[in-house]
């Protein structure tokens, strides 16, 4: 049973056995932890176990991108052997954090991680999970950034870019290959806030400064020069939170 087969399940099962729904079943749900946290996870097939679909979703969520800085020169110098162990440690860190905050993983490429709240399941506080999330990741990537120089003489630093506004999650691919993820404009700009952010920044849409005053939820964000994306007439307002410490490893571009 293919990716699709399984997220695109219902709430009946196959004709057959018992033993057959089970299994089957036993595969949704494994396939389901995947991409949301466990707790989350638990909660909600504790509540419904046969899992309500999560597919053709159109909702508003929030958006984080996180982004290696410095990764190419890190390729360049290491033998693949030696980069992948370490790709292993940092996207096992960034995902724990988004699952401690009850986020989804939606796509993971290269040095690049993507996650959303608020979907394939609403939450309410969606806004101040990822903007958490995003603290802590800069947080704790930087203890480990600082191992990677001690064990290889490497200097590299995380960017992250979180927005906010309305996506589709569903299944994207071909009949024998599909991926589950949400796709929008608010998932390009977010994108692009995170090629904009600095080693040790976390860079946030005005969508997303706007959402957080609203719920009272102060934060030390310093505004930035409005960002003009290609095919887009209107500039974007930026807002910047910095790490304790920032690590100039690449030269970020004003427009993307």
């Amino acid at each position: 049973m293919d990716q699709f087969e399984l997220l695109a399940a219902g709430n009946g099962g196959p004709e057959g056995p018992l033993f057959e729904q089970a299994s089957r079943m036993d595969r949704l749900q494994a396939t389901f932890r995947r991409y949301v946290s466990p707790k989350l996870a638990d909660r909600i097939l504790g509540d419904n176990p046969s899992l309500p679909a999560i597919t053709d979703i159109r909702t508003r969520a929030v958006v984080l991108f996180a982004d290696l800085r410095g990764f190419t020169g890190i390729s360049e110098r290491l033998e693949p052997h030696e980069v992948v162990p370490l790709l292993n440690e940092y996207f096992s860190l960034l995902t724990e954090i988004t699952f401690h905050n009850e986020g989804t993983v939606f796509h993971m490429a290269g040095d690049c991680l993507m996650v959303g709240w608020g979907v394939p399941f609403i939450q309410a506080d969606a806004t101040c999970r990822a903007v958490t999330t995003g603290g802590q990741m800069l947080e704790r990537f930087a203890t480990l950034a600082d191992s990677w120089r001690e064990r290889h003489g490497i200097d590299t630093g995380l960017g992250i870019g979180i927005n906010e506004g309305a996506v589709v999650a569903g299944n994207i691919g071909s009949p024998s290959f599909m991926s589950y993820t949400i796709i929008g404009d608010a998932v390009n700009i977010a994108s692009r806030l995170c090629q904009r952010a600095r080693a040790g920044e976390m860079v946030l849409s005005s969508a997303v400064k706007h959402s957080l005053d609203e719920r009272g939820q102060a934060i030390s964000a310093q505004e930035l020069p409005a960002m003009t994306l290609r095919g887009r007439s209107n500039p974007i307002d930026l807002w910047c939170v910095p790490a304790a410490q920032r690590r100039q490893v690449t030269q970020a571009a004003q427009v993307l």
